[in-house]
C-alpha cells in the first residue's frame, strides 16, 4: 500500500479509536473507584499524566506555546478535562445514576453544533441535523434500556443536577474554545498545559471534600496506568487533533459513538444486560453519526 494511502487510511480511523479509548474510560473508572475517591483518583491521574507529557515534550523537543497560549490551553483543560470530569463524577457521587449523567452528557455533539453554529459561523445541513437527532435519541435509548432499573428509582437532588449540567456546559464551551484559541500550538506542550490547570482543580477539589484514603491494590494501579495512558494521553492527543483538523459539530458527533461503544464492553467484560432494543439504538446512532459526518454532495 503506498505511503500516501495507508497516511489517509490511518486518518479516517483516528476517530474510531479515539471512540474506543473514550469508552474505556468508564470501564477504567468502574475498576479504580472501589479503592479510591473520584478527585483524589483524578489529581493521581493528572500528575501521572503531566508527568508523561514533560517527558514526551523534551524528548521530542516540541516548542513549547507562548505564555498567553500557555494560558488558553489552561483554559481548554480546565473546561474539557477538569470541570468535565469533575462534574461528572460530582453529580454520580451526588446520587444521579450513570444512566441520566450519560444521557444529560449525550446532549453535547447537539449543545455544540448549535454554539459553533452560533459563535464560530459553522453551518450544518438538514440531513446533519437529522443526524444529531437520530444520534441523541439512539444515545437515550441505549441508556435507558440498559439501565432501566436505576433510572426509574432515581431522586435527583440540585447538586447531582447542576454538576452534570455544569459538565455539559464545559465539555461544549470547551471544545469550541479550543478550535478558536487552540491552532498553531504543539499537541504535546499543549496537552501539558491543559493537565496543569486539570491537576490544579482536581487538588483543590481532593483537599476540600475528601479524606484522600486510597487502598493500593493491584486493580487500581492498572486501572490508573490505562487511564493516562490511554485516556489521557491517546485519548487526548487524538481529540485536539481532531478538533484541529475538523469542524466542532462533526467531532462532538462521534461522543454519541461512545455509550453503544461502552454498552458493548460492558456486556462483554461484566456481563450487563445488553437487549434487542439497545441493539436497534446503537444502529440508530451510528446511523446518525454517519449522516452528520459524511461529505456534502457537491
Amino acid at each position: 500500500m503506498p505511503n500516501t494511502a495507508r497516511h489517509a487510511l490511518l486518518i479516517r480511523a483516528i476517530p474510531f479509536l479515539f471512540v474506543f479509548l473514550w469508552s474505556t474510560g468508564f470501564i477504567g473508572a468502574k475498576y479504580a473507584l472501589p479503592f479510591i475517591e473520584p478527585f483524589y483518583l483524578l489529581f493521581i491521574r493528572m500528575l501521572w499524566t503531566l508527568a508523561i507529557f514533560f517527558l514526551l515534550a523534551v524528548s521530542l523537543k516540541v516548542t513549547w506555546p507562548s505564555p498567553r497560549q500557555a494560558m488558553q490551553q489552561m483554559v481548554t483543560g480546565f473546561l474539557v478535562h477538569g470541570v468535565y470530569l469533575g462534574g461528572v463524577f460530582a453529580a454520580i457521587k451526588a446520587g444521579l445514576p450513570a444512566g441520566i449523567t450519560a444521557i444529560v452528557v449525550g446532549i453535547q455533539p447537539v449543545l455544540t453544533a448549535f454554539l459553533s453554529w452560533k459563535f464560530l459561523g459553522e453551518k450544518l445541513n438538514k440531513i446533519q441535523w437529522l443526524g444529531l437527532a437520530f444520534g441523541l435519541i439512539g444515545v437515550s435509548t441505549i441508556v435507558i434500556s440498559t439501565r432501566l432499573t436505576s433510572i426509574t428509582q432515581a431522586t435527583i437532588n440540585h447538586t447531582a443536577l447542576w454538576s452534570v449540567l455544569l459538565a455539559l456546559l464545559a465539555i461544549s464551551l470547551g471544545t469550541l474554545y479550543q478550535k478558536k484559541f487552540g491552532a498553531g500550538v504543539n499537541l504535546v506542550a499543549g496537552s501539558f498545559w491543559q493537565y496543569v490547570s486539570t491537576a490544579l482543580l482536581m487538588g483543590i477539589l481532593a483537599w476540600s471534600f475528601e479524606t484522600r484514603q486510597v487502598v493500593w491494590d493491584r486493580q487500581l494501579i492498572f486501572a490508573l496506568m490505562w487511564l493516562v495512558l490511554g485516556l489521557s494521553v491517546s485519548a487526548i492527543l487524538l481529540l485536539m487533533y481532531m478538533i484541529r483538523e475538523g469542524e466542532a459539530a462533526k467531532v462532538a458527533s462521534y461522543f454519541y459513538l461512545v455509550p453503544p461503544v461502552t454498552s458493548l464492553e460492558a456486556w462483554l467484560l461484566f456481563d450487563e444486560a445488553l437487549p434487542p432494543i439497545a441493539l436497534a439504538a446503537i444502529a440508530l446512532t451510528m446511523l446518525g453519526v454517519y449522516l452528520v459526518v459524511k461529505r456534502r454532495s457537491s
